[in-house]
C-alpha cells in the first residue's frame, strides 16, 4: 500500500529551509508544542491534506536544482512514510536531505523506530525550540540548544556556525 504523509504545504525553491534552493515539505502534527514555536498551526495532526510518497517524489524530481527539506510539525511523528520518501529520494535522485525535529539525535538513536530514517538524512537539525534560548542571529535554527548535525560525509567548507562535529551513523 502506498505510504501517505499528512502535509501542510510544499514550498518549492525556498532558501529559508537549509542552504541553497530547497523543496521544503512541511508536515502536520507535533506533540512537542514548544512555547514560542514559529509554526504552531503545524501541531494539529488533522491539519492540511494527505499526499502519497509518489506525489511528493514527483514534485521533488520535477525541480532539478533544489535539494530537500523535511520540516513541520515534526516529520518523525510520521517516520515510516518519511523514511520511505527519504529512501526513494536518495535512490532516485541523490538529492541532499535536511530534516528538522524536536527530538534530539540521542533520543532518535535510542528508538529503533525513529532511527530508521537516519541512514537517508544528510543533516539533522535537532532539539526543541526553547524560548529562553531564542537567538535570531542563528542560521536555520531558532534557539541555541538546537544543533545542525551532518550525519554522513564531510561538512561543506563554508560550514554553518553552530554545526556540531560529524556524527557517523552506525
Amino acid at each position: 500500500m502506498q505510504q501517505k504523509i499528512r502535509i501542510l504545504a510544499v514550498l518549492e525553491q525556498t532558501m529559508a529551509d537549509g542552504p541553497g534552493f530547497r523543496t521544503a515539505i512541511y508536515c502536520a502534527g507535533c506533540h512537542h508544542k514548544c512555547p514560542g514555536c514559529h509554526n504552531p498551526q503545524s501541531w494539529d495532526f488533522n491539519a492540511g491534506y494527505w499526499a502519497t510518497v509518489d506525489e511528493l517524489l514527483e514534485i521533488i524530481k520535477a525541480d532539478t536544482i533544489s535539494n530537500v527539506t523535511f520540516s513541520g510539525g515534526d516529520p518523525l511523528y510520521q517516520v515510516d512514510a518519511f523514511t520511505e520518501l527519504a529512501r526513494r529520494i536518495k535512490e532516485e535522485t541523490g538529492k541532499n536531505i535536511w530534516c528538522w525535529t524536536g527530538f534530539t539525535l540521542e533520543e532518535v538513536e535510542a528508538d529503533p523506530h525513529l532511527a530508521q530514517i537516519l541512514p537517508y538524512i544528510d543533516v539533522l537539525v535537532d532539539g526543541p525550540f526553547i524560548m529562553a534560548l531564542r537567538d535570531t542571529s542563528l542560521r536555520f535554527r531558532g534557539s541555541s540548544n538546537q544543533r545542525i548535525i551532518y550525519l554522513h560525509g564531510e561538512p561543506p567548507e563554508d560550514i554553518i556556525p553552530g554545526t556540531v562535529p560529524l556524527k557517523p551513523i552506525r
